[in-house]
């Protein structure tokens, strides 16, 4: 994605939080707030929202850190590269495993300390955890979280150490100012903190990845680290560049498009899309996902979903730069009240709406359609409505989840 940093291309990418016309309501409906009126449903059906869609970059480089990028599956592009998220925040709090990078979402703010600003959302590829995670959420205000899907924020002004003031050279030629972390060899995310005790270089996040990498077959860190003597520089090099994890997702770009547009285009176009997948994307990736909706009773709530996205089958992500934006809810049952969505941990803040992953992107993942893989109807992402600033370089926010299955857990 083309990055214009005096702000016409960003603009579009810019996202707001709850409205403060929400807020008054809050305040005039105390007593009913755990409640989601219908008439919610119908405001979100006018509010026109900015779709993110997956494709394969042209050129690679553009998804490196410098190009501040928008982009979904294989390594993040940390926009903080020497402070990240560690120790306990970078794994899932049920399994104890490194958490996935699952995407990230360039969303900078007129203000000056967030000129630049990136979403970045992780989540644990366990199904048997984000299940339990569902019992996890719906705590109201616990004092030890424990989450399977975690959402990091962080902004940097435009005079910063890490990257120029100025925009970027198209040309791919544009390198950052520092140096980031020494990173896990294995998945190429996290911090490498551990160092591999026979050949010194290899890094690790934890003891599980150098145990996988170790034992990982062709990509065998054991066969490398006996040759690295006898290996000549330029394999050695490449060896050090890639993520030797075969299990990350597909990478992609996130561009985005208007809804509105489509709204135009699709007022004169007869061949419209009428169904959540496009006619090139009928291999049944979504099957639990229609099938559950068609026999739950949630036929209202899914055909709003389905009309909706229909105008766009094949989108992954919808955020808003309208502060009247909400979230699209493919399932009526399991969704928060504003009770349920936990205040900032860093100022005490009101956390809003910012934008919501759809199942679509389980598709491009290809991630298999069974009993025990990965599925989710919505992920709805909630961020510090004042995008606060100071302290740690990545600051936790809050994701809720929204399953289309029995196995919804409410409070």
């Amino acid at each position: 994605m083309d990055i214009d940093l005096s702000g016409e291309k960003l603009k579009s990418l810019h996202m707001s939080s709850l409205d403060e016309e929400e807020d008054e309501e809050e305040d005039q409906n105390d007593d009913v707030e755990d409640e989601v009126s219908d008439e919610d449903d119908e405001e979100e059906d006018r509010v026109p929202m900015t779709l993110g869609f997956v494709e394969k970059p042209k050129n690679p480089w553009t998804l490196l850190r410098q190009y501040f990028p928008s982009k979904a599956g294989g390594t993040p592009a940390w926009l903080d590269p020497i402070n990240l998220p560690s120790e306990k925040s970078s794994l899932c709090d049920f399994c104890g495993e490194p958490l996935q990078f699952l995407l990230q979402v360039y969303a900078p703010l007129p203000e000056e300390s967030t000129f630049h600003r990136t979403l970045f959302v992780f989540m644990c590829p366990s199904m048997t955890c984000l299940l339990r995670d569902q019992h996890e959420q719906w705590k109201r205000h616990p004092e030890t979280p424990s989450r399977s899907v975690k959402v990091f924020r962080c902004q940097l002004p435009r005079v910063n150490s890490f990257y120029s003031s100025e925009a970027p050279a198209e040309d791919g030629t544009e390198q950052p100012l520092t140096a980031g972390a020494k990173l896990c060899n294995w998945c190429g995310t996290w911090k490498g903190d551990k160092i591999c005790s026979s050949c010194r270089k290899a890094r690790y996040c934890s003891g599980k990845h150098q145990t996988a990498h170790w034992r990982s077959g062709n990509s065998s860190h054991k066969v490398f680290c006996r040759q690295m003597d006898t290996s000549d520089k330029e394999s050695e090099s490449a060896y050090w560049k890639t993520a030797a994890s075969n299990f990350l997702w597909p990478e992609y770009e996130i561009a985005n498009e208007d809804e509105g547009e489509l709204d135009e285009e699709m007022a004169n176009d007869e061949g419209s899309a009428s169904s959540l997948i496009s006619r090139s994307r009928t291999d049944g990736s979504f099957g639990k996902l229609q099938t559950y909706f068609k026999g739950n009773g949630e036929n209202r709530s899914w055909a709003s979903f389905q009309e909706r996205i229909s105008l766009a089958p094949e989108q992954v992500l919808r955020y808003s730069s309208s502060a009247e934006a909400k979230p699209l809810w493919p399932v009526s049952s399991g969704r928060p009240s504003k009770l349920d969505i936990p205040k900032c941990n860093y100022c005490g803040g009101t956390r809003g709406f910012e934008f919501q992953v759809l199942p679509q992107l389980l598709y491009f993942f290809h991630v298999k359609d069974s009993e025990d893989s990965l599925d989710w109807a919505t992920i709805v992402v909630y961020t510090c409505e004042a995008s606060c600033e100071g302290g740690v370089g990545y600051k936790e926010e809050f994701a809720w989840v929204q399953l289309a299955s029995q196995s919804i857990s409410h409070r």
